[in-house]
C-alpha cells in the first residue's frame, strides 16, 4: 500500500508510562465480523502482519491530540496510540471514529471515559448534578476552587466535566493572572491555594488544557504556582532557576522561531515533571501519563525539524571538525550531538534510519576521532555515547568506515583503534567507560550481525581488517603483564598488582574468549603466533581470583572447541601445568576456582578428548591420583586405560596383515590439516609412548641442555622477545615463551608448519619439573604453605 495517509506508528503505554513504539504499517476501518463492528485494522508494512485488531466501542473515549495522534484506552492500563505521517490520514480515521459513535469531529475527545461503577452512580443521580459549575475567578472564591479541583481527581467523569469547564471562556487563563496578583500582594493563603488548583489540573491529564498551559504566555506563571508548596517553610525559586541559570545555549543560532519555541517548552515541561512534581502515589500515577506524551511526541517533532534544516546540520558539522574550532565550542558541539542522538531514540524506524543516514553522510564518524582523542573526559564520554548510538543503529555502517581508513590514516589513529585506548586508559576506578566500550567493540566483531546474505564478504574482510590492525593494540595491556610471572604473584608494589588494572585484563579476557567461540580460523592462527595461552595462564598466579577464573574460562573456551589443533598446542606446550598447580595451590579451600578447575577435567573426560586424556594421565596423574573428592580424575584413568587396551587389539591386528593392506592402510589415514598439507596421523605408539621409553629418556636429557632466554626491556620500555625452540617452535610459531618449557618437543619444519616426526606427543613424568625455577620460588612457597594446607606438593617442587 502506497497510500502514505493511512501510514501509521502503533504505540501502546508500558508499565512505566512510557511509549513503547510496536511498529509501523497502515491503517484502515472495516467490519470485522469476530468482533461484530466496525474496527480499526493495523497491517505491518514490512509483512502484511496484523499489528492491530481493535474495534470501535461506542463507550470508549477517544482523543485527537498535536493534529496526527489518537490516542485511547482499551482495557485498565492498556493505552494505545496511532502516531499518524500526514494529518490528512488522522482526519479521516477521526471522522470514521465520531461517525461510529455518533459525534461531531470538530470534538478532541468523542465521550467522558465512565467505569461501571460510575456510570451506575451516575444513572443514580439528578440530572444538574451532571454538571461542573465553576465559582467565579476571584481572589475570593480561591479556596472553593482548590477543594472542587481536589474532589474530582477520583472520579473519572468528574475529571472530564472540569476539564471541560475549565478550556471554556478561558477560564484557565483567568487563574493564571490572579497568581500575578497574589504574588504582588503577598498573598500567602491565596498563593497556596493556587498550588493545590495548578497540580489538580496538571493531574486532569488532558491534552487541550496542556496546550493553554504550556504555552510561552503561560508557563512561568504555571512554574511559579507550584513554587509555593503549602509543605514548604519557604518556596523554591524555579523560575530563578529556569531564567537565569539554566542557559539555553545555541552552538549554532538557530533561526526557526518555532523550533526554539519547541525547545524552550519541552526543556521546561521535562523540568516541571522531573523536578517539580512530587514523585506520584500509587493512586495518582496514571494522572500523569498524558504529560510524558506530551514531551514524547514533542521531541519526536524537533528531532525532525531539525533533521529537515540542512544548512543547520551542515555548519554543526564543519564547526565540529574544524582545526581551529575551540575546546569549549567543540566541547558543546559534541554534547548538542548526544542530546540530538537521544532525542532521535522517539523517532519511528524508518525515520530514525533517515536520520542516522544524514549524520553519516554529513560525517559523524570522522568527528568521533577527533572528539574522542581529546584530553577532556566530558567530552570523551559524550563521544562515547554517540558512538554506542551509531553502533546499535547500524555496526555494519560503522565497520565499513573503518575498514576504509588505513588507505588514507595510521594505524594509530583508526576509529576502532581510538576506542581501544579509550578503553584501555580509563581512568574511572569502577572502569564504567572501558566497560561500555568493551561491549561496543564486542557488538562489532560478532559475526552474528554481520550482513552474509546481501555482503558475503564483510565478515571475512573485517576480521581480517581487525586481526592485521587493531588485535595487537588490544592485547597490549594482556601480554607486558605477562611477561614476568612475578607480576601475577602478589608484590603490592606492582602496577599490575592493583585492583583497576586485573579489572581490565579480566575485559580484555572476556573479549578474547568471545573470539574463540565466534572466531575460529583468525583467532586461533594468533593464539599459536603469539603462544598467546601460555601467555593467558600466566594470570593463573594472580591474587585476584576473578582474573585467574578468566585466563581458565579462556583455556576451557578453547578446549571447548574440540579442534585437534588447540590439543597439540596444549599437550606440547605443556600448558595443563599452570591449571594444575593453581588446583594444589587452591588446597583444602572448597571455592569457584576449585569446582572450575574440576570442571574443566570432567569436559575433557564426559567429551573423551583421547590426545587430552592421554597428556594428562602421562604426566599429571601421580599429582592427581589422590584428588578423591570427585570421581574425574580416575575416571580419566579410566578412560586412559580403555583406550591403550583398544589401540593395543589394533596393533595386534594390524601386524597379522601383509604389508600390502598395511600400506593401503596408512594411505587412508593420511589426513590434511587447515592449510591442506598432509600429516601422517599419529600410531598407537606415539599416542601412548610407555614402549619408546628409553629412547624419549634420552631426548629429554638432551634436550634439557637447550635453555630459553627471558625477554629483555629495550631502551625504550618496550619488551622485547627472544624465540625459543619450545613450545612455540613446537607449534611451527615465531610466539615469544615468557617461561622455560623443560618438556621435549619436536622441531618446525622451514615453512613454520609442524614437522612429520615419530616423536611422541607427551612423554612419562618420572619426576615432575616445574615450569619455572626462580630463585625465589622456595621462599613464596613457604609463605603459601602457611597461609593454606595442600592437599598434595605443588608440581616442580
Amino acid at each position: 500500500m502506497s497510500d502514505t495517509r493511512r501510514r501509521v506508528k502503533v504505540y501502546t503505554l508500558n508499565e512505566d508510562r512510557q511509549w513503547d513504539d510496536r511498529g509501523t504499517g497502515h491503517v484502515s476501518s472495516t467490519f470485522v465480523e469476530r468482533l461484530k463492528g466496525i474496527s480499526l485494522l493495523v497491517r505491518a508494512e514490512s509483512d502484511g502482519s496484523l499489528l492491530l485488531e481493535s474495534k470501535i466501542s461506542p463507550n470508549t473515549a477517544y482523543q485527537k491530540q498535536q493534529d496526527t495522534l489518537i490516542v485511547w484506552s482499551e482495557a485498565e492500563n492498556y493505552d494505545l496510540a496511532l502516531s499518524f505521517q500526514e494529518k490528512a490520514g488522522c482526519d479521516e480515521i477521526w471522522e470514521k471514529i465520531c461517525q461510529v459513535q455518533g459525534k461531531d469531529p470538530a470534538l478532541e475527545i468523542t465521550q467522558d471515559p465512565i467505569d461501571e461503577s460510575e456510570e451506575e452512580r451516575f444513572e443514580e443521580m439528578p440530572e444538574t448534578s451532571h454538571l461542573v459549575e465553576l465559582p467565579p475567578c476571584e481572589l475570593a472564591r480561591l479556596e472553593e476552587i482548590a477543594d472542587l479541583v481536589t474532589s474530582v481527581l477520583s472520579s473519572p467523569i468528574r475529571r472530564e466535566k472540569l476539564a471541560l469547564a475549565l478550556m471554556s471562556e478561558g477560564y484557565m487563563k483567568k487563574l493564571l493572572q490572579l497568581f500575578q496578583v497574589c504574588e504582588d500582594l503577598d498573598n500567602r493563603e491565596g498563593l497556596h491555594h493556587l498550588y493545590e488548583i495548578v497540580r489538580g489540573v496538571l493531574f486532569l491529564n488532558k491534552a487541550a488544557l496542556f496546550e493553554v498551559m504550556f504555552s510561552d504566555d503561560c508557563i512561568m506563571d504555571v512554574v511559579g504556582c507550584l513554587e509555593f508548596d503549602p509543605s514548604l517553610v519557604q518556596p523554591k525559586k524555579h523560575r530563578e532557576f529556569l531564567t537565569k541559570t539554566a542557559k539555553f545555549k545555541e552552538v549554532i543560532p538557530i533561526t526557526d522561531s518555532e523550533l526554539r519555541q519547541k525547545i524552550h517548552q519541552t526543556y521546561r515541561v521535562q523540568y516541571i515533571q522531573d523536578i517539580i512534581l512530587p514523585t506520584p502515589s500509587v493512586f495518582e500515577e496514571n494522572f500523569l501519563s498524558t504529560l510524558t506524551s506530551f514531551i514524547f511526541f514533542n521531541k519526536v517533532e524537533i528531532v525532525s525539524m531539525l533533521q529537515e534544516d540542512e544548512k543547520f546540520l551542515t555548519e554543526v558539522f564543519a564547526q565540529l571538525t574544524d582545526e581551529a574550532t575551540e575546546d569549549s565550542k567543540r566541547r558543546e558541539l559534541v554534547n548538542f550531538f548526544k542530546e540530538f542522538c537521544a532525542f532521535s531514540q522517539t523517532l519511528q524506524p524508518q525515520n530514525r534510519d533517515a536520520f542516522f543516514k544524514t549524520l553519516a553522510n554529513l560525517g559523524i564518524l570522522p568527528a568521533l576521532e577527533i572528539v574522542m582523542g581529546m584530553d577532556d573526559l566530558q567530552v570523551r564520554a559524550a563521544a562515547t555515547d554517540i558512538f554506542s548510538y551509531l553502533v546499535e543503529f547500524s555496526p555494519s555502517m560503522v565497520r565499513e568506515f573503518v575498514m576504509q581508513e588505513p588507505q588514507q590514516t595510521d594505524d594509530d589513529v583508526l576509529l576502532i583503534n581510538v576506542v581501544i585506548k579509550q578503553m584501555i586508559c580509563d581512568s574511572d576506578p569502577e572502569l564504567g567507560g572501558a566497560v561500555q566500550l568493551m561491549g561496543l567493540l564486542r557488538t562489532l566483531i560478532d559475526p552474528e550481525n554481520m550482513l552474509a546474505p546481501t555482503n558475503k564478504t564483510e565478515k571475512t574482510e573485517f576480521l581480517s581488517f581487525f586481526y592485521k590492525y587493531c588485535m595487537q593494540v588490544l592485547t597490549v595491556p594482556l601480554l607486558a603483564s605477562t611477561v614476568d610471572e612475578k607480576n601475577c604473584k602478589g608484590d603490592k608494589s606492582s602496577y599490575w598488582y592493583n585492583f583497576q588494572t586485573a579489572q581490565l585484563l579480566a575485559l580484555i579476557l572476556e573479549l578474547l574468549t568471545f573470539c574463540v567461540e565466534h572466531h575460529t580460523y583468525h583467532i586461533k592462527t594468533y593464539i599459536m603466533n603469539k603462544d598467546l595461552l601460555r601467555r593467558v595462564l600466566v594470570l593463573m598466579n594472580s591474587k585476584h581470583t576473578f582474573l585467574a577464573l578468566c585466563a581458565l574460562r579462556f583455556m576451557r573456551r578453547i578446549i571447548g572447541q574440540k579442534d585437534e589443533y588447540y590439543n597439540r598446542y596444549i599437550v606440547k606446550g605443556n600448558l595443563f601445568e599452570p591449571v594444575i598447580n593453581t588446583l594444589l595451590d587452591n588446597g583444602t579451600r572448597y571455592n569457584l576456582l576449585n569446582s572450575a578447575i574440576i570442571e574443566l577435567f570432567e569436559f575433557i573426560k564426559v567429551e573423551d578428548i583421547k590426545s587430552l586424556i592421554a597428556h594428562i594421565i602421562d604426566n599429571y596423574y601421580k599429582a592427581l591420583e589422590s584428588i578423591e573428592y570427585v570421581q574425574t580424575f580416575k575416571g580419566l584413568k579410566g578412560r586412559y586405560e580403555q583406550e591403550k587396551d583398544r589401540q593395543t587389539l589394533r596393533l595386534n591386528s594390524r601386524y597379522r596383515r601383509d604389508a600390502r593392506t598395511l600400506d593401503e592402510d596408512e594411505d587412508e589415514e593420511m589426513w590434511f590439516n587447515e592449510d591442506g598439507e598432509a600429516i601422517e596421523k599419529s600410531r598407537p605408539e606415539e599416542e601412548f609412548p610407555e614402549s619408546f621409553g628409553k629412547y624419549m629418556e634420552a631426548k629429554k636429557v638432551k634436550e634439557s641442555d637447550n635453555k630459553e632466554n627471558f625477554p629483555k626491556r629495550t631502551p625504550t620500555g618496550s619488551f622485547k622477545f627472544t624465540f625459543s625452540h619450545s613450545a612455540g617452535a613446537a607449534n611451527g610459531t615465531n610466539g615469544a615463551n615468557c617461561k622455560p618449557v623443560t618438556s621435549p618437543t619436536s622441531a618446525a619444519s622451514p615453512n613454520g608448519s609442524p614437522a612429520k616426526s615419530a616423536t611422541p606427543p607427551a612423554t612419562p613424568v618420572t619426576a615432575m619439573v616445574g615450569l619455572v625455577d626462580y630463585p625465589d620460588d622456595e621462599d613464596e612457597e613457604d609463605e603459601d604453605e602457611e597461609q593454606s594446607p595442600r592437599k598434595r606438593p605443588r608440581l616442580g617442587s
